[in-house]
């Protein structure tokens, strides 16, 4: 059995809510959500810095390339830990990958929802997905990070 779109009003009309979707010049990644307010790392961890403290997760990049996140462990609470150390692993259907830190600090604050509900980190990954708070030591560090242009060019959308 065939079915056409052009035979059946129904669909036709449905197809009408949205009529440049399918026409769109522009590719999927290339509309990639990335908040000017934030910086990034080449790890595709995102923070967001206020006076000496800061929130990380990681990037609507990352999410979309781990696929479905099941489970976030964080590592080292409370403790001091220098930038680009390992603080916590995430993991999707299909793979594991490392968190690394952006900035030399303590992380004071795990996100709680996401224990009970990993798939923030994929519906709101710069909102409710975010991973943990902390306090920062060194925020001279904050130069080494990447712009949301700078992001944008590494991933090549």
């Amino acid at each position: 059995m065939v079915i056409s779109f052009n035979s059946s009003p129904h669909l036709r009309k449905k197809s009408n809510l949205c009529p440049t979707f399918f026409k769109s010049p522009t590719p999927f990644r290339e509309i990639m959500n990335l908040p000017a307010d934030l910086l990034y790392t080449k790890e595709h961890e995102w923070i967001k810095i206020d006076g000496n403290t800061a929130t990380i997760g990681i990037t609507d990049h990352a999410q979309s390339e781990l696929g479905d996140i099941v489970y976030v462990d964080v590592t080292a609470i409370n403790e001091p830990l220098d930038k680009g150390v390992v603080f916590g692993t995430i993991e999707a259907v299909k793979t594991v990958s490392d968190l690394f830190l952006p900035m030399s600090g303590t992380i004071t604050e795990l996100n709680a929802e996401i224990e009970a509900n990993p798939e923030l980190v994929n519906k709101d990954p710069y909102g409710q997905g975010w991973m943990v708070k902390m306090t920062l030591s060194n925020l001279s560090e904050q130069s080494e990070l990447l712009s949301a242009d700078a992001y944008r060019q590494l991933i090549g959308a």
